[in-house]
C-alpha cells in the first residue's frame, strides 16, 4: 500500500474545537504514511487557507437542507471517487451522516464517525436517526467516557464498536509581558483587578454564562475589585449585556467578542469559570489548565474527567450561581491556591491532552482499524 489516503467529513469549517483537532491531524500525521483531504457544509474565516497550508485539500458539498439532501451525498460521494479513500472520518452530526452514507455508497474501506458532544437533549427522532446512521460506520470515536456512555447506552453500540480518544489542545506560546501590558491597559484592567475568565459561543442554553454573571455581585461582596472577561460571541450576547446591565455590572463585566487568539487573553485571567450545563468535553478547560489557571466548572458530561476536583479545579452543580460565586471567591483568598491549581492543571493538560497525544491515538486507531479490516491498495 502507498500512502493511507484520509477523508475528513465536517459540517462546517470555522473556528470550532472540532475543525482544530482536525488541522491538528493535517499538520501532524506523518504525511509520509498519510494524503489527507477534507469535505464539508462550508468553510469560512482563517482555518481553511491554514488546511490548505498542511496540504489538505478542501471540498464544500453544500448546506444540508435536511439529513437525506441527496445532492449533499452525491456531491460527497464525487470526491470519494476522485480521492479514493481507504479512511472516511466524519465528525458532528453532518458529519458523521456524510462519512457513513457517502463512505458506504462509495464503498470506503474504514468507515468512523465520531460524536463530538454530550447529546442529552437530542430527541427522540435525533437518536433514531443517528442510530441507523452509526450502523453504517465500522467504528465510533466518543471524546470523553460520558459520550462513550451516550453511544453504548443510548444508541446502543457494541463497546467493540467505540473507542474514547480525548482530545487534545495545541500547547500555546506564553505572550511576552509587554503584550499583556497592552492588552491590559486596552482594555482598562489593572494590576489590582481580580479577573474571572470564561471563553466559548454565547449560547446560553448550553453554555450558561448568565450564571457567572448572576455570581458576580456575590463574589464583589468580597471582592469590589472583581471583574469578569468574557471571551466569545453568539446569538444570545445581547442578552447577556442587558442581564449584566440589570445588575449593576456593566463597569464589572468585559465583553471583548470573539478572538482569534485566546492565548493572550487567558493569560489577563486569575480564574477560568466554565458554567455549561452540559459539556462532551470541554476543550476551554485544557487552553486554560495550559495557561497555568485554576478552574472552577459545572459536573456535567466529560469535564470532571478533564479537570480534577480538588487539586485543578472546583467542580460545582449546574445552573448555580451562588455554588459558582462560593468555588471562584477561595481562589480570589489565596494566591497560593491559585498556584498550587495552575500548577497541577497545566501538568495534567500536557499529560493527558497534549496535541501529540491526541493524533498519536487517531493514528493508531486508523491502523488498527486498516489491518482488521485487511484494507488494502
Amino acid at each position: 500500500m502507498g500512502r493511507i489516503r484520509v477523508l475528513h467529513s465536517l459540517e462546517s469549517v470555522s473556528s470550532g474545537g472540532v475543525e482544530q483537532r482536525r488541522l491538528s491531524l493535517a499538520r501532524h500525521l506523518d504525511p509520509q504514511i498519510y494524503e489527507q483531504q477534507l469535505i464539508c457544509t462550508k468553510a469560512i474565516k482563517s482555518l481553511p487557507t491554514q488546511f490548505e497550508e498542511a496540504g489538505c485539500k478542501i471540498t464544500e458539498v453544500g448546506a444540508f437542507r435536511s439529513i437525506l439532501d441527496l445532492p449533499r451525498y452525491k456531491s460527497a460521494l464525487r470526491v470519494i471517487r476522485e480521492f479514493r479513500p481507504h479512511i472516511i472520518h466524519g465528525a458532528v452530526f453532518e458529519g458523521v451522516a456524510m462519512s457513513a452514507i457517502a463512505g458506504t455508497l462509495g464503498r470506503v474501506p474504514v468507515i468512523i464517525g465520531e460524536e463530538t458532544s454530550n447529546p442529552i437533549n437530542r430527541s427522540w427522532r435525533g437518536n433514531f436517526i443517528y442510530k441507523g446512521i452509526t450502523a453504517l460506520t465500522h467504528h465510533m470515536v466518543a471524546v470523553s467516557p460520558a459520550v462513550e456512555i451516550y453511544l453504548t447506552e443510548k444508541i446502543g453500540l457494541a463497546r467493540d464498536k467505540v473507542s474514547v480518544i480525548p482530545n487534545g489542545v495545541s500547547e500555546k506560546k506564553r505572550p511576552s509581558v509587554e503584550s499583556t501590558i497592552n492588552l491590559r491597559i486596552k482594555l482598562g484592567l489593572t494590576e489590582k483587578d481580580f479577573v474571572i475568565g470564561t471563553v466559548g459561543r454565547l449560547f446560553d442554553r448550553s453554555k450558561r454564562v448568565s450564571d457567572i454573571i448572576k455570581a458576580m455581585p456575590l463574589i464583589v461582596q468580597n471582592t469590589s475589585n472583581a471583574k469578569l472577561l468574557v471571551v466569545g460571541t453568539g446569538p444570545d450576547e445581547p442578552q447577556l449585556r442587558e442581564l449584566a446591565k440589570s445588575l449593576g455590572l456593566t463597569d464589572k463585566i468585559l465583553f471583548v467578542g470573539y478572538q482569534s487568539d485566546t492565548r493572550q487573553f487567558y493569560e489577563l485571567m486569575d480564574v477560568f469559570v466554565l458554567a455549561s450545563a452540559h459539556e462532551a468535553f470541554g476543550l476551554v478547560l485544557v487552553e486554560a489548565m495550559f495557561s497555568r489557571l485554576p478552574v472552577v466548572a459545572t459536573r456535567v458530561g466529560g469535564i470532571p474527567k478533564v479537570v480534577v476536583d480538588g487539586e485543578t479545579a472546583f467542580l460545582c452543580d449546574p445552573f448555580s450561581p451562588s455554588q459558582i460565586a462560593d468555588k471562584v471567591i477561595p481562589f480570589f483568598k489565596s494566591a497560593a491556591l491559585r498556584k498550587t491549581f495552575g500548577d497541577a492543571g497545566k501538568e495534567r493538560a500536557r499529560k493527558y491532552f497534549s496535541e501529540n497525544r491526541y493524533v498519536t491515538d487517531v493514528s493508531q486507531l486508523y491502523q488498527k482499524l486498516l489491518n482488521v479490516n485487511k484494507v488494502q491498495d
